[in-house]
């Protein structure tokens, strides 16, 4: 007569075995990292630690980010509406302001050529301004300082000095504003 296991015995026997094996291979992890020495996992436990005050350093650093955006917001808007002239009267803005830092650096201009080109999607045109001057060095200096100087907003883009008259240097100018449009 055979004898044959019901097969839910079967499968039982199957699961019993599955989880003994687990079981061992548990056991063996365990008895694995129970060997690793003390230091070793003290060590692991500081950089552990260390990392975490970084990540909670770096958290902090962001909120207060995120606290200080209005403050940068005003700020830039402020920049915005200070430095940048308005397109309906910026051309005689920048004339009179450049006209002004000329004479007091003691330099003559020869004009002001401008070029203007929309920069899409912000809200500005950029402005080319080229001139010549011409002065003994330290006008020229002085000069240079008065542009940086100034309330409105100037990107000196290009300098070329070459020999004018007697004791004078001609300095060739080339500078980018905006425009608010």
């Amino acid at each position: 007569m055979s004898h044959k296991w019901p097969a839910w015995k079967m499968w039982t026997s199957i699961a019993l075995a599955l989880l003994l094996a687990a079981d061992v291979g548990l056991g063996v992890f365990l008895w694995q990292t129970a060997r690793q020495a003390p230091a070793q996992m003290r060590s692991q436990r500081a950089l552990l630690a260390t990392q975490a005050k970084l990540l909670k350093a770096d958290v902090v650093r962001g909120e207060k980010i995120r606290g200080s955006l209005p403050l940068v917001k005003n700020d830039c808007d402020s920049f915005y509406r200070q430095s940048f002239l308005d397109a309906t009267t910026g051309y005689s803005g920048i004339e009179s302001d450049l006209d002004s830092i000329a004479a007091k650096a003691g330099v003559k201009t020869s004009g002001f050529k401008f070029d203007q080109k929309e920069v899409k999607g912000r809200g500005v045109a950029e402005i080319s301004v080229t001139t010549s001057v011409e002065a003994d060095y330290p006008s020229l200096m002085e000069f240079i300082d008065g542009l940086e100087r100034s309330r409105n907003f100037y990107l000196l883009d290009q300098l070329s000095l070459t020999s004018a008259t007697a004791g004078a240097i001609r300095l060739q100018v080339g500078l980018h504003t905006y425009f608010r449009t």
